[in-house]
C-alpha cells in the first residue's frame, strides 16, 4: 500500500482500513472497533489475546467501559494521573466494550503520549490497537519495516523519519482493576 500522508491515513482509518502509526511505546496497528477481526487475521493472533482501545480522550472511552460500576470515580482519578501515557487500564467493559474482544468482560483502554498518535485519534475517534508485528514476534519499530511486512496496511510516512526507531520500544504498563484494587498485569514503560 506504501507509506501514506497523515490525511490519507485518517481517511483510510475512517473507512475501515488497517493503519499503522507511531505512539509513545511502539508503533500501533489500528482499526475501527467494528473491524477487529481484521487485526486478528493479519497478525495471526489468537482471539484470547485482547486488543486495546486507544483514544485521544477519556470521554470517548466511556461508552466502552462499565460507567455504572461503583468504582468509576477511582478509574477516572487514575486516568487523569496516567493519561496521556504509556499505561493501559483494564476495566470492566460495558456491553459495547465487551463485544470488541471475544469472551472478555474487561477492556484495556489507553491514551498515548504522542503528538502524532493523538492528532490521528482526534480525527478518527477510538481505534482498536495492538503492536505492529506478527503474533509472538518482537514489535516492529520502524514505519518502513511495518510497510514492508504488512503491505496491505496504510502506514504513516509523512512528518516522520520512516527509517528511525519509533517510540520507547517498551510496551505500555498494563494494570487491571479487580475487586482487590489495581493489579499490574504487565510491567512496561511506566512504574505503577
Amino acid at each position: 500500500m506504501a507509506l501514506v500522508s497523515l490525511a490519507a491515513l485518517v481517511a483510510g482509518a475512517r473507512s475501515g482500513k488497517l493503519v499503522s502509526f507511531p505512539t509513545d511505546t511502539v508503533p500501533a496497528l489500528a482499526v475501527r472497533p467494528d473491524r477487529s477481526t481484521d487485526i486478528f487475521e493479519l497478525k495471526q493472533r489468537s482471539p484470547n489475546k485482547p486488543l486495546i482501545l486507544m483514544s485521544a480522550s477519556w470521554q470517548e472511552l466511556l461508552p466502552y467501559i462499565d460507567i455504572g460500576n461503583p468504582s468509576v470515580s477511582i478509574w477516572q482519578q487514575i486516568a487523569q494521573k496516567v493519561f496521556p501515557g504509556a499505561v493501559t487500564l483494564v476495566l470492566p467493559a460495558s456491553d459495547r466494550g465487551a463485544r470488541l474482544n471475544q469472551d472478555f468482560t474487561t477492556l484495556g483502554v489507553r491514551i498515548p503520549d504522542s503528538k502524532t498518535a493523538l492528532a490521528i485519534l482526534q480525527q478518527t475517534g477510538v481505534m482498536l490497537t495492538t503492536s505492529a508485528n506478527k503474533s509472538n514476534e518482537p514489535p516492529l519499530r520502524k514505519m518502513l519495516e511495518i510497510d514492508t511486512i504488512f503491505p496491505s496496511v496504510m502506514s504513516l510516512g509523512d512528518s516522520i523519519v520512516t527509517t528511525e526507531l519509533s517510540g520507547s520500544g517498551l510496551p505500555s504498563t498494563v494494570v487491571e482493576w479487580t475487586t482487590d484494587g489495581w493489579i499490574v498485569r504487565r510491567q512496561g514503560a511506566v512504574r505503577f
